[in-house]
């Protein structure tokens, strides 16, 4: 099994994962190559909550221009993890609140 760190890569936030957070779900960049136990397992880890479904996805790379070449930005994968009743994640707290 790999560790957290490998696993849960950074939190999304955005406009669209904000307005998810009010149906309990986050956003989260995880390892291209993690699977959705793994995921719920560190999510439940680090966060101490209990994670009742996870939804993933992979996004493709875009097609860029670098000057007069073309390249493509590697793939990433996206994981929706929605949370049972009553558990909350605050990736908003200032340091020292919990």
């Amino acid at each position: 099994m790999s560790q957290i760190h490998d696993i849960l890569l950074s939190p999304i936030v955005t406009e669209k994962s904000a307005l998810a957070e009010a149906d309990n779900t986050y956003v989260f960049k995880v390892g291209i190559k993690s699977n959705k136990l793994e995921i719920k397992d560190a999510v439940e880890r680090f966060f101490g909550v209990r994670v009742a479904m996870v939804r993933t996805l992979i996004v493709r790379g875009k097609t860029k221009r670098f000057g007069r070449h073309y390249g493509r930005r590697s793939d990433w994968k996206k994981a929706y993890v929605t949370l049972h009743d009553g558990d909350t994640i605050n990736f908003y707290a200032e340091e020292g609140e919990a």
